[in-house]
């Protein structure tokens, strides 16, 4: 899924809540599902890569997008604040 149509898709989620055809957690849970599609086929431009952390609970399922899979590592750990936290970092998508 490109950016335009996860943009698309969100947009058509949060007009389904506005209008009442669908309920907060309905929306949520729609949402959530397409940026996990988006970010599962987040395809590389050759700048960029998506990156999947695992091992320590608190890593694990992680996705951030990076130069490297070293910058990958120093963004997991900075968004735990934690730098003693032990994990892997893999690519995402195709």
């Amino acid at each position: 899924m490109d950016r335009i149509s996860a943009l698309r898709n969100i947009e058509d989620a949060l007009s389904d809540f506005e209008s009442g055809e669908e309920e907060l957690r309905e929306t949520q849970r729609r949402v959530v599902t397409i940026l996990q599609t988006y970010a599962t086929d987040f395809e590389a431009d050759g700048e960029v890569t998506a990156y999947r952390a695992t091992g320590d609970e608190r890593a694990t399922g992680i996705v951030v997008v990076a130069e490297s899979p070293a910058a990958a590592r120093r963004r997991v750990v900075k968004l735990l604040d934690d730098d003693t936290v032990e994990f892997q970092v893999e690519t995402v998508g195709k």
